[in-house]
């Protein structure tokens, strides 16, 4: 087997924890199969032709910030990647809570959802505070790689911003550093508080508040470039 032919490692940890409330294991069989994005190859933008642009929040957790930012942006279809299946059920409590029309779930590895897409069909990419993997050893396994972000590049338009926050800040630098030199990103901030400050627009979750990292979160925003 060539390395090409090897499957990618795992960039997430556990797939459940606790059991399932009865409530949102009721949403998993009922509300999800309706949700549900294509198993094949598909154009986001014909999931709901009436949505004016096409979103990806990869890691969506619990479905905060995912459900926040369909209610806040109804021209948006917000599609969602998450393989823990607890924040699964819970993104579907939301989703259901705000009847949003608007949002669509891919149940497992996002890289698996954009190996699906098209060249330059998303608008947005949000990527917040992606599994960690502190350990030297396991740093090979953190999400943020220079193969993801090519793929990432693929699918995003020129124009088209990307949002990733971490509180590691070794994964900070890693990012900044994977897609600083990269002539298709372009970093927007102008001053350190465009890092140590939220954006205007953040949703924040029960998760970021827990600050499990080594360092106050830190926000890095990118735009698409034509390159």
């Amino acid at each position: 087997m060539t390395p090409a032919d090897r499957p990618a490692l795992r960039s997430f940890g556990r797939i459940r924890s606790r059991t399932i409330k009865p409530a949102q294991s009721a949403l998993m069989e009922t509300l999800l199969p309706s949700l549900a994005t294509p198993t094949t190859a598909f154009d986001p933008r014909t999931l709901d032709p009436r949505r004016a642009a096409a979103w990806l929040e990869i890691g969506f957790g619990g479905g905060e910030h995912l459900a926040g930012q369909a209610s806040a942006n109804p021209e948006a279809l917000i599609i969602g990647a998450e393989p823990f299946l607890n924040g699964v059920a819970s993104a579907l409590r939301h989703i259901e809570a705000n009847a949003l029309a608007n949002v669509r779930l891919h149940v497992g590895d996002a890289r698996d959802l954009i190996a699906l897409l098209p060249d330059a069909s998303l608008d947005r990419v949000f990527i917040l505070f992606p599994d960690p993997w502190p350990k030297a050893r396991h740093r090979k396994r953190r999400l943020v790689q220079a193969a993801f972000v090519t793929e990432l590049a693929r699918v995003m338009k020129p124009g088209a911003m990307m949002r990733f926050a971490t509180d590691w800040a070794d994964y900070a630098d890693q990012t900044l550093c994977l897609l600083h030199r990269d002539a298709r990103f372009n970093w927007l901030a102008m001053q350190a508080q465009d890092w140590r400050t939220p954006p205007s627009d953040h949703v924040s979750t029960r998760y970021e508040q827990k600050r499990l990292g080594d360092c106050s979160p830190i926000w890095l925003e990118f735009q698409r470039t034509t390159a």
